[in-house]
Order: C-alpha cells, then sequence, then structure tokens
C-alpha cells in the first residue's frame, strides 16, 4: 500500500505533531504591496504522498500549466506514466487524504536513460532548440548533445497558484534523500547535472482591466537578478531566485505557441500577464545547498504558511 511521506525530525522544520498532520494555510507569493488588496484564507491541511495511480489526471493538469502554451507539443500521459513508473521517487502534496487530486508535485527524469522514448527525446529536442534562442542558455547545446556523457536529471515541479512557496523545501529534501537511497540500490540516478524546468512571467497592460476601467495592481518590477526596478519580471515558483544563487545559468526562452486573445482557458492575457519559459542547470553538488538555503528562505510554519483564495486573480490551466 502507498505511504504517506513524514517531515524528517532532523529537518528543522516548525510544526510537527506526532502524526505529521499539520493544519497550515498557503502564502498569498502576489508581489502587490497595495494596501487596499484584501484576500479570504482559508485553513487547509497539508500532506506528503508518493505519486500514485490515482494522481495521473491531476499530474497531466499540472504539467499542462507548467509547460505552457507549448504542452500540447508533448504527450502528457506518457510523460505522467514515467513520474508513476518510479513508484518511490518525488512527492505530491495533497489536503483531503490520499485519494484526493495533487495540487503540488515535484520529481525527477533521467533523461539519458529515458532517451530512447518518444516523450523524452521530444522534450530533449525542444529544450535544444529553445536553448538555441538565448545566448543564456546555450551552455545546454553541449550537456544535452545526444553524444555527451552528462547524467542530465529534468527536475519538473509544479503546483496551483495559490500553494505556498513552504511546501517546496521539504519536496527538495524528500527528493534528495530518496535519489541517494536510489544510488544505495544501484538504480540509475547518478546525476552530474539537474535542470529544472520552471516559468516566469512580465508584466505587460491589461485588456481586462481596458475593458472594466479597472485599476491595475500595483507590482515591484523585478529584474532578471531579483534587484527592484528592472524589467517588469516575475518568478511563478519565488524559489527560483535561490536556486540561480547556486546555478551554472539560467535564462528564459519564449513559447512557440502565442497565447491566443479571448481563450477562455488562459487568463494571462486578459490579466496583463505574457509568460516564458525558464530553465536553470545546476551541477548535481549544488542542489544541496540550494536546497539549504530555500529552506532559510522559505521555512516551513505554521506563522508563514498561509492558503490564499484570491478571486481577483485566477487564471485557469
Amino acid at each position: 500500500m502507498p505511504k504517506r511521506k513524514h517531515l524528517d525530525d532532523s529537518l528543522d522544520y516548525t510544526a510537527k505533531e506526532e502524526d505529521s498532520e499539520q493544519e497550515f494555510s498557503a502564502l498569498d507569493e502576489s508581489s502587490s504591496d497595495d494596501s487596499e488588496d484584501e484576500y479570504d484564507e482559508i485553513p487547509v491541511e497539508f500532506e506528503w504522498f508518493d505519486p500514485q495511480k490515482q494522481d495521473f489526471e491531476g499530474f497531466q493538469m499540472l504539467l499542462r500549466q507548467l509547460l505552457g502554451t507549448d504542452a500540447s507539443f508533448f504527450h502528457l500521459g506518457a510523460i505522467a506514466d514515467l513520474i508513476l513508473d518510479q513508484k518511490l521517487l518525488g512527492s505530491t502534496v495533497k489536503t483531503d487524504g490520499n485519494q484526493s487530486d495533487p495540487h503540488s508535485v515535484l520529481t525527477v527524469l533521467n533523461l539519458k536513460q529515458h532517451k530512447n522514448k518518444p516523450v523524452i527525446k521530444a522534450l530533449t529536442n525542444y529544450l535544444l532548440d529553445r536553448a538555441a534562442t538565448d545566448s543564456s542558455l546555450s551552455p545546454l547545446l553541449s550537456l544535452l548533445a545526444p553524444d555527451g556523457g552528462n547524467e542530465v536529471g529534468l527536475i519538473l515541479s509544479e503546483r496551483w497558484v495559490n500553494i505556498a512557496t513552504e511546501v517546496v523545501p521539504p519536496m527538495y529534501e524528500m527528493l534528495l534523500e530518496e535519489i541517494k537511497w536510489a544510488i544505495d540500490d544501484k538504480e540509475p540516478y547518478t546525476f552530474s547535472h539537474y535542470l529544472v524546468w520552471s516559468k516566469i512571467y512580465h508584466a505587460v497592460p491589461s485588456t481586462l482591466d481596458e475593458t472594466t476601467n479597472r485599476p491595475m495592481k500595483k507590482m515591484k518590477p523585478k529584474s532578471s537578478d531579483g534587484v527592484n526596478g528592472g524589467q517588469s519580471k516575475y518568478y511563478f515558483h519565488p524559489e527560483d531566485e535561490v536556486l540561480h544563487r547556486y546555478a551554472m545559468f539560467h535564462g528564459d526562452f519564449d513559447y512557440k505557441t502565442p497565447v491566443p486573445e479571448g481563450d477562455s482557458r488562459n487568463a494571462f492575457q486578459d490579466f496583463g500577464i505574457t509568460p516564458q519559459g525558464h530553465l536553470i542547470m545546476l551541477e548535481a553538488g549544488a542542489l544541496k545547498s540550494a536546497v539549504e538555503a530555500m529552506k532559510a528562505e522559505f521555512p516551513f510554519s505554521p506563522a508563514t504558511s498561509k492558503m490564499v483564495a484570491d478571486e481577483s486573480w485566477s487564471p485557469t490551466p
């Protein structure tokens, strides 16, 4: 029977109970400092599980969100199958027991081990194509070369927009531990590098504001290095900025498929957001230090973990 994951007592996370069930709420990660914005907080209880077969549909939805408008280029069911085939590697976060839908997933896929699988070929070719469009990503061309000797682990991490960043450090901590166990069991997870597939967005004039005469939310522009006052660039995953500090390189890329105007399935344009893909490459040894820094920056505790129901900004996948 699939086990529920427990937070390790040695990980120094506050707010643990004997049965590892805590009541938390998730933190609003909006960069808005507008004092007039008000949100309703919904108390929730986060639980960690291994990926399980009932997560198949939920994984496809999360993958569709992560891969953006280019998700249609890939067989999402095949990626979900690879995640599930790994059994005890990777984690999900749920809020209503084992049989409920996953609200977050984090796992790693061995690109070299699965290189002959059609979906991994499609993902790798896509990454090489996108890397060629941005000089900051050009080192990826040699690291993912078919004849190269690199063992690259592709980290896939996604969660629903109102789920706290604070749930992520425990997931990375568990992943590192599971990789160690897998290596001890002679499984193919001795990686030379980790490639994190993520996403960012830029603020643009909102078509919704134009049609409703509603004022736009105030946001603090951030440049690509996280310093206020640069481009209007924001991170769907705030932990990416921690990973940057330990990365070999990172960069953004445009999706091949533009966001369709008036597409009811994607509210990004209406809400004044232009999304892009984002890639972060780390040497394998750097990930542990990055996770320690992530834990310090986003400590998991009842005082900081809040789930916010923000009806004013809720793009659907």
